[in-house]
C-alpha cells in the first residue's frame, strides 16, 4: 500500500477510535493516569452546555427559517459586522443545500451562517472525527516544575507560554489528544492550541473587540490544518493566522501571543517556580503514547489531506522556524538552525535573533514519546537592548546549551534571559514565532521568504 494511502488509512481508524466513547475518549470520573494528586486548577470553567445539546430534528440538522444574509442585514447592534472585509463571499442557501450540502458532510448539527465565508467549502475537509470528537480541554489543571519532572523525562516538548508573571507549560503528549486548552494565564483568556499535522502550536488571547470566547475542535481541516470553532457563534476559525474564516465572525483575528516550544527541562530550570499542565484531564486518554497514525509523521513528508501543491525548496515536514517581521513571512529551517546555533538577522526591518539548542523531543517520531528523536528548541528575539544592538553566538563554554553577545560576553538561555555577565537579569523582546512543518507555513504565506544561509 502507497505511504500516503497507509496514512490516510490509519488516520481514519484513529477517528473511528476516537468516536468510539464518550465524545472522543472515556470519560474519567477519577485520575486514570497515576497523577491524581497536587494538581491545581486553572482558571477556566468548565462548559455546561456541550454543541451537540442543541435542539433539531431527528436527523441532528438543524433546518433554520432563512433571513438575508447580505452584510447590510446583518448590521445589527451584535458588534459582530465589522469584522465583514470587502473580500467576504456573502450567500443564501436555501433549505435543501443546508440539509443535504453542508451540515451532514461537516459532521454534528451547527448553528453558523454559512452563507458568510472568506473561504471556498472546497478547501475545508473532514479530518474524520466530527465537531467535538477531539475535545478541547476547558477546565486544566496543574502540577509544579518539581512534581512534573518526577513524572516525565526532561526533554519532553512542552509549549512556554507567559503573560503578567503567571508562567505556564502544556505538554504536547497531553496536546496531541486535545489540541486546544481553554484557559485563564495571568488574568488573560487564552487559548493554547497544537495541530499535529502542521506541528504549529499557537496561543491566542480569546478575547474579542471586549467579548471572550471559548473555542472547540472542528473536525475540519484546511491546508491540512486545524481549524477551530466557538462555542459561541459557532464561526470556524483557522488556527494559523488566527482568522475566522466561515460565520458571523468573518474578518475578526485573535491576537497571538508567544508560545514557543522547549523541553521541559529547560521550562523548569529557567521558571522553577512555573506550573506544568497535568495529565489529570477528566479524560482516558493514553497520554505519553502517540495515536499510530502520527507514528513518524514528521518524516514522512505526505501531509494528511493537503490540497496545495506545496513547495518544493524544502521537504513537506522539514521543521522551520515561522514568523513575520515587519509583515514579512520568514522561514529558517531548523536544518541551519542546527548548524549555526544562532542567526542573526534583519527583516521587515527588525533587527532580530534566532537561538537553537538540543535538548527538545520531537512529539511526532516514535509511538513511546519516551523514545523520540531530539529535534530541538528555539527561540526569537529582538536584538536591541537598552538602545544597543547586540550580535550572538553559541557559548563556546557552554556549547549547545547557552549563547553570549559579543559587545558584552553577557550569557543568555533559550529564553532570552541573561543569566550572567554584565547584562544578567535582562531580558530580550520576545518576538512570535512557531516551529512549524514546511508545507503549512508555505501555504498560508506562499510568499515566505526562506532563509538558506547566513544572512
Amino acid at each position: 500500500m502507497h505511504t500516503k494511502s497507509r496514512r490516510m488509512w490509519a488516520l481514519a481508524l484513529s477517528g473511528a477510535i476516537v468516536l468510539a466513547a464518550c465524545g472522543g475518549f472515556g470519560c474519567a470520573d477519577s485520575d486514570q493516569t497515576g497523577q491524581g494528586g497536587g494538581a491545581v486548577n486553572g482558571g477556566s470553567q468548565q462548559r455546561e452546555d456541550r454543541p451537540d445539546s442543541r435542539s433539531g430534528d431527528s436527523s441532528g440538522v438543524i433546518v433554520e427559517e432563512m433571513v438575508d444574509q447580505s452584510p447590510e442585514a446583518q448590521a445589527d447592534d451584535s458588534g459582530r459586522t465589522p469584522f465583514l472585509p470587502a473580500d467576504a463571499t456573502v450567500t443564501e442557501f436555501g433549505d435543501e443545500i443546508i440539509r443535504s450540502e453542508i451540515r451532514p458532510f461537516y459532521g454534528r448539527s451547527w448553528d453558523i451562517d454559512w452563507g458568510i465565508r472568506l473561504v471556498e467549502f472546497i478547501e475545508l475537509s473532514p479530518g474524520g472525527p466530527p465537531r467535538d470528537g477531539i475535545p478541547s480541554i476547558d477546565q486544566p489543571r496543574f502540577f509544579s516544575t518539581a512534581d512534573a519532572l518526577a513524572r516525565a523525562k526532561a526533554s519532553a516538548p512542552v509549549i512556554q507560554f507567559e503573560i503578567n508573571g503567571d508562567v505556564r507549560a502544556y505538554p504536547l503528549d497531553i496536546l496531541i489528544w486535545h489540541e486546544i486548552v481553554n484557559d485563564v494565564v495571568g488574568g488573560v483568556p487564552v487559548a493554547v492550541t497544537y495541530c499535529p499535522l502542521c506541528n504549529s502550536a499557537i496561543a491566542y488571547d480569546r478575547r474579542v473587540e471586549g467579548e471572550t470566547f471559548e473555542f472547540g475542535v472542528s473536525g475540519l481541516l484546511r491546508n491540512s490544518d486545524l481549524v477551530m470553532y466557538d462555542r459561541s457563534t459557532e464561526s470556524l476559525w483557522q488556527q494559523i493566522g488566527g482568522k475566522a474564516i466561515v460565520g458571523s465572525m468573518v474578518g475578526a483575528r485573535l491576537t497571538p501571543l508567544a508560545a514557543p516550544i522547549v523541553s521541559l527541562g529547560q521550562f523548569a530550570e529557567s521558571f522553577p517556580a512555573g506550573l506544568v499542565m497535568s495529565r489529570d484531564t477528566g479524560f482516558n486518554a493514553p497520554y505519553g503514547r502517540l495515536p499510530g497514525a502520527y507514528v513518524g509523521y514528521d518524516t514522512d513528508n505526505t501531509p494528511f489531506l493537503f490540497k496545495g501543491d506545496g513547495d518544493n525548496r524544502l521537504d513537506a515536514t522539514a521543521r522551520v522556524v515561522a514568523l513575520e517581521a515587519g509583515g514579512e513571512p520568514i522561514a529558517y529551517p531548523f536544518s541551519l538552525l542546527k548548524e549555526l546555533g544562532a542567526v542573526n538577522d534583519v527583516r521587515g526591518g527588525e533587527e532580530l535573533v534566532v537561538f537553537w539548542i538540543a535538548g527538545a523531543q520531537s512529539a511526532l517520531d516514535s509511538s513511546d514519546l519516551t523514545e523520540s528523536r531530539d529535534v530541538g528548541s528555539t527561540g526569537v528575539f529582538r536584538r536591541g537592548l537598552n538602545g544597543q544592538t547586540l550580535t550572538f553566538a553559541p557559548n563556546p563554554n557552554d556549547p549547545g546549551v547557552t549563547f553570549i553577545d559579543i559587545e558584552t560576553g553577557s550569557v543568555w538561555n533559550i529564553f532570552g534571559k541573561a543569566v550572567a555577565g554584565e547584562l544578567a537579569r535582562s531580558e530580550l523582546d520576545a518576538l512570535i514565532h512557531g516551529n512549524h512543518f514546511w508545507f503549512s507555513w508555505s501555504a498560508f504565506e506562499p510568499d515566505v521568504t526562506l532563509i538558506t544561509g547566513t544572512p
